[in-house]
């Protein structure tokens, strides 16, 4: 059957439902009245001061005159006071504007102190500060059902920054008694965790602050356990020392990531979404393949493969790409759980979608010290194959359900939209670029968001230029001088980007489109809550790692299992994996099992970025893990659908994809990694062999998963099916072989069986 859909229905279905964001619970917005107004600018200043470190430029470096661009600031700011006091004096309500210019000339005093460049502590410090403020406020704003606790969430907040401006305003004497706490040092070190572990419990549950204070309970009382959980005991003063201070605890790599890599890809996706980017891509996808069969279920898969190019977050995937997806393919004919489970299956591989994948994938690279093309290079055959077991799954669902492809006249040409936006692919294409050229994924980040802004800023200017051929040259040009200054210096690149914006105050649509751009900066503060907060407070699991040596405890029994059967390691690693995400998110769930099983892996020869891909892989795959499964659930309210059902449909959607971790393990030629000693061509034709392997095991899992192929199989048919693709993942003598004959037996005979007819077997036959 087929169910047409016409343009007044795609635009109720684009509608958002969705009142709240899933990964935090808070409405999407900062609040009303005053404080919803100051809390605004505070993210505003908050991601202002992320990129000014981010970029790294020296303010103090002379530019003009002789004048420090630290200066040349600090003259704006005079004039903008100048100019508020004018504005009153005329009459005029200059609230906004004194809350912008008090919330942008703290993030200016910050740097003022350091205008060289903020030390790494500082950053991290004053980053989970900012965390901190915008939380407890956001709390305070839409949580709070009475005046004491709407001034305990601001009062909250404001300790959280004060503890960064702590680290900030002692940062030289903290490096110079390293491994001393003061009196004072100890209260702040205690409120530190305090604030943290209330503030993840009020914003993402209290799942993970349980884990990570069971971990700070072992530093304090595991001298008290039995032999070998044991350790030698440590003092108030040393685990606070430890976990408040220095770069082991709070403000660990995960921290220094999210400070750096994370806010920045965040702000990335944020300005392209505001650039249009989701509709580029819902459009592309529609056109492409609205038409085929089980046409929207295929848009769903393809837009959200598409989205995690530029989207870490598997939740952030769901909640935008499903707000049209889902409600069309429920009235194409999906039921809604199916639907809901293949939009979260779907947004979940996104976070191993290159190019920029999700967090994980920048902690990976700085945990494990690799260059982040590595991680991008291993994770790119088992995204591909991941996605296509998610398109068979809805490809063979249709077939079973009789489910047609949507009218062409209905759709959206696909080249229209590339046409017409093409230069939105622009900065991810140069973010490609530069990632697999060998920079650092700080600087392509950092490119990649100010040519961003440049087409954004550039793209109003465009509209008033009605010749076609004048603005194709426009384009060109800018392109040109955008490249050209890149070769120089990025500080040139930001100087363009300070023109554009001094040119849009005066023109038709500039201000609207300034505007935008302010928004998207308070967006990346607000979306960076969940990744920043779960990155601290893991970091307690890091540093009961380096502090107690419990990591070597599992390693050893993991070793120990391992030595006899590696299988049974992997399944061991695979539930703790499952059973963490089922209360934490991917970052944390990683961190932690990462930490505890991807060494004792590594002991067991299977290959670094292998071992931690294997643990990333079922991390994701713990988000559609019932009974806790977060992106089943972010669908839910979409799907107006149970999130255990959705969870369960999409565990079955997803369940190919179970079986590509284990294959790279025993052959990691799957993941681009060498071994056995193959070079050149006889890599490359075992990497090719492998794929074909892994794309055959995933046709014959998601075949017998769904119970279809050309027409609904025998149950024969899927015992076999299932047989053929267990034998393949194996990696024992002649299991290969076996595999192979029993998908041409299956296979085979299911197309013989179902030639030119198409029609389902006989119920009593099934």
């Amino acid at each position: 059957m087929s169910h047409g859909v016409n343009a007044s229905e795609v635009a109720e279905l684009e509608a958002p439902s969705t009142p709240a964001n899933p990964e935090h619970g808070l409405p999407e917005n900062f609040g009303e009245g005053m404080l919803g107004k100051l809390l605004f600018w505070i993210a505003v200043s908050f991601s202002t001061f992320q990129i000014v470190t981010a970029f790294g430029i020296p303010l103090d470096r002379p530019i003009l005159a002789g004048l420090s661009l630290i200066t040349i600031i600090g003259g704006v700011f005079v004039l903008w006071a100048a100019w508020l006091i004018f504005s009153r004096m005329r009459g005029n309500d200059v609230v906004d504007g004194a809350l912008a210019l008090l919330a942008l000339a703290v993030t200016y005093g910050l740097v003022l102190k350091f205008p060289g460049g903020l030390p790494s502590q500082v950053v991290r410090a004053l980053h989970v500060g900012f965390l901190c403020l915008v939380a407890g406020a956001m709390l305070a704003n839409h949580r709070a059902r009475s005046p004491v606790t709407y001034a305990l969430g601001w009062v909250i907040g404001l300790i959280g920054f004060g503890i960064g401006l702590y680290h900030w305003a002692l940062y030289d004497e903290l490096v110079i008694r390293a491994g001393e706490v003061t009196p004072a040092d100890l209260v702040v070190g205690i409120s530190a965790i305090a604030v943290l572990f209330y503030l993840v419990w009020r914003v993402m549950g209290p799942a993970l602050p349980i884990v990570a204070g069971l971990f700070l309970a072992y530093c304090l009382f595991g001298n008290y356990l039995p032999a070998p959980f044991d350790h030698r005991g440590y003092s108030l003063d040393q685990v606070i020392e430890h976990m408040s201070f220095g770069t082991e605890g709070l403000y660990a790599t995960p921290t220094l990531v999210s400070a750096t890599y994370i806010f920045l890809f965040i702000l990335f996706g944020a300005f392209l979404e505001r650039a249009g980017m989701i509709q580029l891509f819902t459009d592309v996808a529609m056109g492409a393949f609205g038409s085929a069969k089980g046409g929207p279920a295929k848009v769903s898969v393809f837009s959200s493969a598409l989205m995690g190019t530029i989207s870490g977050s598997g939740v952030a995937n769901v909640v935008s790409t499903g707000q049209f997806t889902i409600p069309l393919m429920k009235r194409y004919g999906y039921r809604p759980e199916f639907a809901g489970g293949v939009e979260a299956t779907a947004s979940m591989g996104g976070q191993i979608m290159p190019p920029v994948m999700g967090a994980v994938a920048f902690i990976m690279a700085e945990t494990i010290d690799v260059p982040y093309v590595e991680v991008v290079k291993a994770a790119i055959i088992p995204a591909i194959l991941y996605y296509a077991s998610a398109f068979l799954a809805v490809h063979l669902e249709a077939g079973k359900s009789g489910l047609r492809g949507l009218a062409k006249h209905e759709l959206p040409s696909a080249m229209k939209a590339l046409k017409e936006k093409w230069h939105l692919i622009l900065p991810l294409a140069v973010l490609v670029y530069l990632l697999f050229s060998g920079y650092t994924p700080l600087f392509a980040g950092s490119i990649g968001l100010a040519l961003t802004v440049v087409l954004i800023l550039a793209g109003s200017m465009a509209l008033g230029i009605l010749n076609q051929t004048v603005r194709v040259i426009f384009w060109i040009g800018l392109g040109l001088i955008a490249a050209a200054l890149l070769r120089f210096d990025i500080t040139l690149v930001l100087a363009l980007v300070a023109v554009l914006v001094l040119v849009s105050i005066f023109i038709r649509g500039g201000p609207e489109t300034l505007q935008a751009c302010r928004d998207a900066l308070a967006d990346g503060a607000r979306q960076a809550l969940p990744v920043g907060l779960a990155c601290a407070v893991v970091g307690i699991v890091i540093g009961t790692m380096t502090l107690t040596g419990i990591g070597t405890i599992f390693g050893n029994w993991v070793v120990s299992i391992g030595r006899d059967s590696l299988i049974l390691s992997l399944v061991l690693t695979m539930f703790v994996s499952l059973i963490l995400g089922m209360g934490i998110p991917t970052i944390p769930n990683y961190i932690i099992t990462s930490s505890l099983a991807a060494p004792a892996l590594l002991t067991l020869d299977v290959p670094l970025i292998v071992s931690h891909m294997f643990v990333f892989y079922f991390g994701i795959m713990a988000d559609l893990t019932p009974p806790v499964a977060l992106a089943a659930f972010a669908a839910a309210p979409i799907a107006k659908a149970s999130g255990f059902r959705i969870g369960f449909s999409a565990l079955r959607i997803a369940l190919p994809g179970f079986v590509i971790p284990y294959m790279a393990v025993y052959d990691p030629a799957l993941m681009m990694q060498q071994a056995g000693g193959l070079e050149g061509w006889a890599f490359w034709l075992k990497v090719a062999y492998m794929v074909v392997k892994a794309g055959l095991a995933v046709l014959l899992w998601g075949a017998a998963s769904v119970g279809y192929f050309r027409t609904t199989m025998y149950w024969w048919e899927r015992v076999i099916a299932v047989a053929a693709a267990g034998t393949l993942v194996l990696a024992l003598p002649i299991t290969d072989e076996i595999g192979f004959g029993l998908a041409a037996i299956v296979i085979g005979y299911h197309l013989w069986r179902s030639r030119g007819t198409g029609a389902a077997a006989p119920a009593a036959q099934r």
